[in-house]
């Protein structure tokens, strides 16, 4: 299929899991497992105490309330590294942040906060991608500002009496930075995909939904009673196949045409670093006369050349994608989130979102926040801060992504994106890296199953504008020892090769 050219080289690495890691955390998970039973069997027995909730003798006839496999990764796995999450930061958490100390005298069953602090831990985990979560400068000054003038809470809904002209004036510098006709503004990014999916579809309706959309968008579409069908990951032959089916066959028994078809998907997908290939999805949906709804939560401020997400980044037409949906929380550095398109849209979800009805407004400090990081962005502040920060951000993704590839990772994603997934695979070494990587200061997140695919633990780093050469230079090296000491060093490419740079190609992909 052809698609419309993009700006940048797209290249995204996937390189497969090798045969030996693969066993060997296998391997891991089942011993683990068998360890799981014979712990869960001295509990049973009262050899050992069990500190999570279970059913209590005289309910064992009840429905459960606990499903107890559910919760046997929770108690055998999950607590043995529960240290690596959770920390309490007691300060901004900018480029570096300081850490409460904590230590557990039971094996991660309780905490006990030491009164120590851990200063200046480099932030390589918090989606400050543009580095506007700060306590000074000219954000934190108008935040302050209004703070004073307008308090800090609502009180209200928008529809009764929680609607501000800040709120209005939000909404409209939304609508300008996406370059559609109107917008609306929510006060929790989650909220807005699970709230306001089930406004959009409902029963007779089909969504068609990555596999690896967020916790957010499957929620709503669960929530709204349509039909769901799942296509493999930016698998272009998947959704296409999908959608002639869904045109073909219609709804299951009737036959009916189906009331609405809905495409979902997101810009960067946050636990792969991958980037959806929207201009192909744009002509499947033209195609099919789908309906399109981005997610951009990850990539609105993070990708593009004027940052305006990853529609931006491929130069296309805004009015290409029929909902755009967002977040403030990672580029502007506050709260919320925002859906933006058309007029008629907007109107329709200020009467029937859950979120628009019944939630209270955004807080007027953090509708401040946003306000003035976006006029950043936009230049409209009269500097060029904004533009600086951009091309930091894109000079800081480029080079920690190569520095990772050339030490011998395998990392996961696309080029372009700041979300680097780092492969650690084996259920040890989740806690053994965020543990050595605090004890030389850095602070990162480590993810395991279920949140990823059994086999495919990992570390995952999101890189900042905030972040100088010497910080990046300083984690790069902390994560080069760790990974001889805990042999991550799993990639088979040639580590100094060039890559390929054409429009949409793959140095190792999902694809059939």
């Amino acid at each position: 299929m052809q698609s419309r050219s993009c700006q940048y080289p797209f290249v995204e690495s996937f390189e497969e899991t090798p045969l030996l890691v693969a066993v060997l955390t296998y391997m891991g998970y089942g011993i683990l497992t068998i360890f799981g039973y014979l712990r869960d069997f001295l509990r049973d027995w009262k050899f050992e105490k069990c500190h999570l909730a279970r059913e209590r003798e005289e309910q064992k006839d009840f429905v459960p309330l606990y499903q107890d496999f559910e919760n046997f990764y929770t108690r055998n796995l999950y607590m043995r590294i529960r240290d690596n999450w959770n920390r309490p930061i007691c300060s901004v958490p900018g480029a570096k942040m300081d850490l409460v100390e904590r230590v557990t005298p039971d094996y991660n069953w309780t905490f006990e906060h030491t009164g120590n602090v851990l200063k200046d831990v480099i932030n390589m985990g918090s989606y400050n991608y543009l580095g506007f979560a700060e306590n000074t400068g000219t954000c934190a000054d108008a935040a302050s500002e209004c703070t004073v003038k307008y308090g800090v809470g609502v009180s209200s809904t928008r529809q009764e009496i929680g609607n501000l002209d800040k709120h209005e004036e939000l909404e409209k510098l939304v609508a300008g930075f996406l370059g559609v006709e109107s917008s609306m503004a929510f006060g929790m990014g989650f909220a807005t995909n699970s709230m306001n999916i089930p406004a959009l579809t409902g029963k007779g309706c089909l969504i068609l939904s990555d596999e690896l959309n967020h916790a957010s968008l499957v929620l709503g579409a669960r929530l709204s009673g349509s039909t769901i069908r799942v296509f493999k990951h930016n698998n272009m032959q998947s959704l296409e196949k999908l959608l002639r089916d869904a045109i073909v066959h219609g709804q299951p028994r009737t036959h009916r045409p189906w009331k609405k078809i809905l495409i979902l998907v997101e810009g960067i997908y946050s636990m792969e670093g991958s980037i959806v290939r929207l201009p192909e999805v744009i002509a499947l949906k033209k195609k099919y006369e789908a309906y399109l709804y981005l997610d951009e939560a990850h990539s609105i401020g993070a990708l593009g050349p004027r940052g305006r997400g990853v529609v931006d980044y491929f130069g296309l037409d805004p009015s290409d994608v029929d909902i755009m949906m967002g977040t403030f929380t990672k580029s502007f550095g506050a709260a919320g989130g925002y859906i933006g398109g058309k007029k008629e849209l907007i109107d329709y979800l200020r009467l029937h979102s859950h979120s628009a009805i019944h939630a209270t407004s955004m807080s007027p400090p953090i509708t401040q926040q946003i306000i003035t990081s976006m006029k950043c962005i936009m230049g409209e502040d009269g500097t060029t801060l904004g533009q600086e920060r951009l091309c930091q951000l894109s000079e800081n993704t480029t080079y920690f992504r190569r520095r990772l590839h050339e030490m011998g990772f395998i990392i996961y994603g696309n080029n372009d994106s700041p979300v680097v997934p780092l492969m650690l695979y084996m259920p040890a070494k989740i806690g053994a890296f965020g543990r050595e990587m605090l004890k030389r200061n850095i602070g990162t997140v480590v993810v395991g199953f279920p949140a990823t695919p059994i086999i495919e633990s990992r570390a995952r780093f999101c890189v900042s504008a905030a972040h100088t050469r010497e910080m990046l230079d300083k984690a790069l090296n902390a994560i080069s020892e760790v990974g001889d000491l805990l042999q991550l060093k799993y990639s088979r490419k040639n580590r100094h090769g060039s890559e390929g740079t054409d429009c949409f190609s793959f140095l190792e992909s999902h694809q059939d």
